[in-house]
Formats: C-alpha cells, structure tokens, sequence
C-alpha cells in the first residue's frame, strides 16, 4: 500500500539515537552508527521522531510500504518490557519488583460483572518512595499521583481515577519526605501525556501537591495537569 512513513537520510544522521527513543513503537534502530528504519510495520507515520533530531535528517514520504501492525507493536513493547524487568529485577523483596498489568480485556463496570468490582491498578509497586525513576510502563503513560487516604474516602477510585493510569501514592507526613526530586526524575525522564493530583482536604496533603507541581516545573515540559480534592466523607469538592 502507498502511504506516509518516514526518510532517514543516512548522510546528515550524527548519530546521537534521538529519534530511536523518540520512537515509542520501536521502528528505529542505531545500526553502525547511525539510525535506519528497520520495521516499517511500525512506523506509524505520526513523525513522532523528527523533532527529536537534532540534524534534520528524518523527513515524511510517501512510497509503498507495510501497513502499520498496531498488534505486532503491542506484542514487541510487551517482550522487551517483560525482559528489561527479568534482567533488572531478579532477586530482591516481591514487594519492590516491579510489574506491569494487561488490563485490556477486563470487563468494564456496569456492563459485565456489575456486582464484582474490577482493579484498574496498571502496575506495582505504587508508593511513590518506591517506584523506579524510569521503567517502560511509564512510555506514554497518564499518571495518577494521590494521597493513598484518598483510596479509602472516595468510594470509586479505581474506576473513576486510576483506570488507564499508571498509579503513584503516598503520604509526605507519614514518610516524612520530600516527592519533589523522585518526581521530577519520573516526570523528567519518560515520555509522560498526562498528571492528574488527587489529594485530601487536610492541610498535611498540601505536600504533595506541592511536590507534584514543583516537580512538574521542574520537568521544562508543558504536561498537561489537574489537582481534584476528595473531602473527608469522601466527596469531590468542586
């Protein structure tokens, strides 16, 4: 088929491998040196990659080409999702080593199921001082920072907040730290779409709103972000 994918032109490419990580469906690959477009199956032609060269070498054409396989990019993203987990977390305690969960074929509430609830967590571990600063489950990923007292005063969590979200929690007072650097790496080094802050009424909660914001500013990117508060009887305050 005749469509639109991109020219990598091998004569200005420096070699720096921007457009290899700028590429989210991994159709670029560094081979001696310099960048070639190696699974034109996975080119999506949105040209997510030509900002990121530094150069001008990447440019749009249209020529006959496979069509773009979204299922065979999903599958890919999964292997080398699950083999950077087994070769980075082998050993250790369970409860740090991290996970992501295939939450595609759950039934939605209120067609399927209606009187069992269904987890919407996207991956483990979920405390924020625990969490990595860079792992593949945060590529293109909607983030969800809130007061994990928030979990247990707003009734519908799962559904109405962390559904299609990767989930960050925790409690400044408790842990008695500052989020601000851990999430400003996070937010810093992945390619994150969005930042939705739900927090508690109570003062102490101020903290890390505070931090989700700092960390955002400090990021230098313009992400999309909203703070909901959740009252102690667990309401949505407007």
């Amino acid at each position: 088929m005749i469509r639109k994918i991109i020219h990598i032109d091998e004569k200005k490419c420096n070699g720096c491998g921007a457009c290899a990580n700028a590429c989210h469906e991994g159709a670029i690959d560094m081979v001696d040196g310099k960048a070639k477009l190696m699974r034109e199956n996975f080119c999506d032609g949105f040209g997510d990659c030509l900002p990121a060269c530094p150069t001008g070498a990447i440019t749009f054409e249209e020529r006959e080409a496979p069509e773009y396989d979204e299922a065979a990019v999903k599958k890919s993203q999964m292997e080398k999702e699950r083999s950077y987990m087994e070769h980075h977390h082998k050993g250790g305690c369970p409860g740090s080593r991290f996970t992501r969960f295939d939450r595609q074929n759950e039934p939605e509430a209120g067609i399927q199921n209606t009187n069992k609830p269904v987890s919407r967590l996207g991956q483990w571990p979920v405390q924020i001082k625990l969490l990595p600063a860079v792992a593949p489950f945060y590529d293109g990923a909607k983030l969800l920072i809130a007061a994990d007292c928030t979990a247990y005063a707003y009734a519908n969590m799962h559904e109405d907040f962390m559904k299609g979200k990767i989930t960050l929690i925790g409690c400044p007072k408790l842990d008695d730290i500052d989020y601000t650097d851990k999430l400003t790496e996070i937010i810093a080094n992945n390619d994150i779409k969005s930042v939705t802050i739900v927090r508690m009424e109570v003062p102490c909660c101020g903290g890390l709103q505070m931090a989700a914001e700092r960390a955002l500013q400090n990021s230098d990117k313009f992400i999309p972000w909203q703070v909901v508060t959740i009252s102690r009887d667990g309401k949505i305050i407007e």
